[in-house]
């Protein structure tokens, strides 16, 4: 006799023990989160299919092959941005569909936001007249950023895309990396998504070892979670917006990692699994503007820090 279409189902995955980090994110997921986190989420740890996450993002692409309808919480509005598709970019990759035609669509629309030098803004002019946080300014020049640059490109050749966007693109970000003198956090991580990838390793690690000075020379990251005071924030960041080793090295396989000792990347993690709060969710560190904004980041922050502690081989479930 047949199978019926229940019985032929595969079975349901167990489910994490009550109470641990994974069983408490999981129940914060369900209870906060969009559509496409709850799919991203369940991929990542429920053995969820890619399918659902596709599926997900695909409502925020646009007709130009850029991605918006605030994909990035903190840029509201319908219009495709630079950030938005970055972020499209790395849930595509994170559930291995980042390539075919629709990247390739992605590349038309990244040419044709880029500045004259060959690379992104971080907020495209057509923001203008839609909400954004404060903290993200919208003119009608804007200059090349490494921050928003950085990633794409570090995706892109993660995935061997080649495409010519790419090749003026790389070398901003060579030129951009190399010539950094005094940085910020996020920047610095936008460099070290580059550098993880770029297909020049021994240019990378020796890009990457001056980096990770600077970051020392410079304080940047929180060595000593128990002593915040004495790692003053960035100018402009929220007083709460300190960065640790985690942040810079999201996995041991990272050139960020070589940056900081066994020691330094123990009490970071353990601050890291700490910061999980009683609902589940870990917490936003940036400015909050709009409920709406830090209601939609928080699950994106949630799902980093549980891929960060797993990666490190720390037990969430």
């Amino acid at each position: 006799m047949a199978e019926t279409g229940a019985s032929a189902l595969p079975p349901t995955p167990p489910a994490p023990p009550a109470h641990s980090s994974l069983f408490r994110a999981e129940q914060f997921v369900w209870l906060t989160a969009r559509v496409l986190e709850q799919r991203l989420f369940a991929h990542d740890f429920l053995h969820g299919g890619a399918d659902p996450v596709d599926t997900a993002l695909d409502a925020y692409r646009n007709d130009d092959g850029g991605y918006g309808h605030a994909l990035e919480p903190d840029l509201r509005g319908p219009v495709s941005q630079p950030l938005h598709t970055a972020h499209a970019l790395q849930v595509l990759d994170a559930v291995g569909r980042c390539g075919g035609q629709r990247v390739e669509r992605v590349c038309r629309y990244l040419t044709s936001v880029s500045t004259a030098q060959g690379a992104l803004p971080a907020v495209h002019p057509s923001q203008r007249g839609y909400p954004a946080a404060p903290f993200i300014p919208i003119v009608d020049d804007p200059p090349s950023e490494l921050l928003a640059t950085g990633p794409v490109v570090g995706v892109l050749h993660r995935n061997e895309v080649w495409h010519a966007w790419l090749f003026r693109a790389t070398d901003f970000c060579w030129q951009a990396v190399e010539s950094l003198e005094k940085s910020h956090p996020y920047e610095v991580e936008a460099a070290v998504a580059f550098l993880d990838s770029a297909p020049d390793r021994p240019r990378a690690e020796a890009a990457a070892d001056r980096l990770g000075r600077l970051v020392r020379r410079h304080r940047l990251a929180a060595l000593d979670p128990g002593d915040l005071a004495a790692y003053p924030v960035a100018p402009g960041y929220a007083p709460t917006e300190h960065h640790f080793p985690h942040d810079f090295a999201k996995s041991p396989r990272s050139l960020a990692r070589a940056w900081f000792t066994d020691d330094e990347m123990t009490r970071s993690l353990d601050h890291l699994a700490a910061e999980q709060q009683a609902d589940g969710g870990w917490p936003v560190r940036w400015r909050h503007w709009s409920p709406a904004a830090a209601l939609e980041a928080r699950p994106l922050v949630t799902i980093t820090a549980l891929r960060t502690l797993r990666a490190y081989g720390r037990a969430i479930g």
